[in-house]
């Protein structure tokens, strides 16, 4: 089936949450926009940054997200690596530009899931992936985590979304990271159709 659109929207600083987001748009099905939010650092600090500097370039291709995307879609999948226990400014600016949506209401009832990546073991996933909850709360959101509703989570370890240890840029998303990120979009595809089924039923 393909009437469900779906908008995988995040922010990636080396790529460890791209690949997250790529692999979150190979698994829905539906119609998918794939679109990263617009980059915020002054060009000095990412050149300084060999990791950053490279994803930068290789991702120069990908669309950067508006709130059109955000209009269109039924199902919203977030992606951002954490910065403090929060997720970055860069997505953070574009949900701050939101307002005119928020105020006509036209966000309700879209479902939303999100997923994160950290430089550390605790650096921050949970709160991270909660603070972005916060969001989808005040747009009417229906949140959907992956919860550990499949054998993958037991692994991956976080029922609030699927998170990923980088060690600050060195170490990509493995495996166990992608086939959860899979899961969870599958999941959050499958709650969105039936949502929109029996509302329009």
């Amino acid at each position: 089936m393909s009437d469900l659109k779906i908008a995988v929207i995040y922010y990636s600083a080396t790529g460890s949450v791209h690949a997250m987001a790529r692999a979150a748009a190979e698994a829905a099905e539906g119609e998918v926009r794939l679109r990263k939010v617009r980059e915020l650092a002054p060009d000095e600090a990412i050149a300084g940054n060999e990791g950053w500097a490279a994803h930068v370039k290789q991702t120069q291709d990908v669309p950067e997200a508006t709130l059109d995307d955000l209009e269109w879609a039924d199902l919203l999948i977030f992606g951002t690596p954490t910065r403090y226990g929060l997720p970055t400014a860069q997505l953070k600016q574009f949900i701050d530009s939101t307002g005119p949506l928020w105020a006509q209401g036209k966000l309700v009832d879209k479902v939303a899931t999100s997923f994160t990546s950290a430089g550390t073991a605790h650096g921050g996933q949970e709160t991270t992936i909660t603070a972005l909850n916060n969001t989808f709360y005040h747009w009417g959101c229906v949140i959907v985590p992956p919860g550990y509703a499949d054998p993958i989570q037991f692994q991956a370890g976080n029922p609030y979304g699927t998170s990923h240890v980088s060690n600050n840029g060195q170490t990509p998303p493995g495996q166990v990271e992608l086939d959860a990120v899979t899961f969870q979009t599958r999941r959050a595809v499958r709650i969105a159709r039936a949502l929109k089924k029996g509302l329009t039923a």
